[in-house]
């Protein structure tokens, strides 16, 4: 028997030793008052051979498996897939332990918050901890990892005031990811997109989540871009990110890292921005060292523009009263907040006032599991 030095207590059983087939033989030997000599003699095998298939020493071929189905019972198949079992055991248990020696890895995670959000289980061995976690993000091994995640694979827009950490963003992208699987989308059609912006816009006035959140997914969807709200881990700055998860198929992600309406929809348009005015294959970095800053200008300027029109904005810089700012953004049918942002932005209105016609959402927590 092959042992590990400790047991797994994921919700997954996994066992920590691998019991080759000939722990079963002895077994039927025990039943049938058989010792080994007479296995051997009715296998017309050697008694050292014997002893090495009994320890798993000796593979169980298909001749040897023929050969217990006519003296043991039990089809050969049976014997054989016992066999297969076992060799895989060996190889996970050796792998295990290999990766256990890897474990310094799971520091770069934001391993503690991911167990609690339920988007890895918690495991007591090292190997399976690493293994569940290499699972998580569909490769298979840290290599893979770092060869996938080593450079930030989405726009994104995030707080250039702190650092992110690169394996709090991969983990928060590999969610975006597994959550836009789940939304089926047509092909992406960029004259759909425009389109649904527009509708999407008028959402903007709308302050519970739960009523435009899906309004605005189905919208999108119909267009060839999946919209998820994920929230981000500790050490990930970011507030949204733009993928291409293939050709005819966009993602914008949404962090929930700030609550209020304006900060909300100006990122979800800038991330639009991307999709429309960008390239597919392209990788455009905010807040980091080596940032587009002129495609990061452009993304804000669609945003600017397809929330108030530069004829409207020009209008705002005289506003004053909550009633007019109000009467503005009926006019432009958006939310109150997003005009009391953009005044902000642009040092219209100062940013400690107003701040009352914003809108925070309130986001239900993601399930935990235990």
């Amino acid at each position: 028997m092959v042992e590990t030095a400790t047991p797994t207590t994921n919700a997954s059983f996994n066992a920590d030793w691998a019991s080759p087939p000939g722990d079963l033989i002895e077994e039927v030997l025990e039943e049938h008052g058989w010792t080994r000599a007479e296995l051997a003699q009715r296998l017309a095998f050697s008694a050292k051979h014997v002893n090495e298939l009994l320890k798993g020493r000796a593979p169980i071929t298909a001749d040897t498996a023929e050969r217990l189905e006519r003296v043991l019972g039990h089809d050969a198949g049976f014997w054989l897939r016992l066999e297969a079992n076992y060799q895989q055991d060996l190889v996970r248990l050796q792998q295990l332990d290999q990766l256990a020696s890897q474990k310094d890895w799971l520091k770069e995670l934001p391993l503690r918050w991911m167990q609690g959000k339920g988007w890895v289980d918690t495991c007591s061995h090292a190997g399976q901890q690493v293994s569940e976690c290499l699972k998580y993000f569909a490769v298979a091994s840290i290599e893979a990892w770092r060869e996938r995640y080593g450079q930030p694979l989405a726009v994104y827009r995030t707080s250039k005031s702190y650092a992110t950490k690169q394996g709090a963003l991969a983990s928060w992208l590999r969610r975006t990811e597994t959550e836009a699987a789940s939304i089926t989308c047509k092909p992406y059609d960029a004259k759909a997109f425009r389109a649904a912006l527009m509708e999407i816009r008028s959402l903007s006035c709308e302050a519970d989540p739960s009523v435009f959140v899906p309004q605005l997914q189905a919208l999108a969807a119909e267009a060839g871009v999946a919209v998820v709200f994920v929230p981000a881990p500790p050490g990930c700055r970011v507030s949204g990110a733009t993928q291409w998860l293939s050709p005819d198929r966009a993602l914008i992600a949404l962090s929930l890292r700030h609550k209020t309406n304006d900060h909300l929809w100006f990122t979800l348009f800038h991330e639009a921005g991307h999709i429309l005015k960008h390239g597919k294959k392209d990788t455009f970095v905010d807040g980091l060292d080596g940032v587009d800053e002129v495609h990061e200008a452009e993304a804000d300027r669609f945003a600017s523009d397809q929330l108030i029109p530069p004829s409207a904005a020009q209008k705002l810089q005289g506003l004053r009263s909550e009633q007019e700012v109000k009467a503005a953004a009926n006019a432009l049918g958006i939310a109150t907040g997003i005009v009391v942002g953009r005044m902000q932005h642009e040092g219209w209105l100062p940013r400690t006032h107003l701040n009352g016609l914003k809108v925070s959402y309130c986001w239900p927590e993601e399930e935990s599991h235990d």
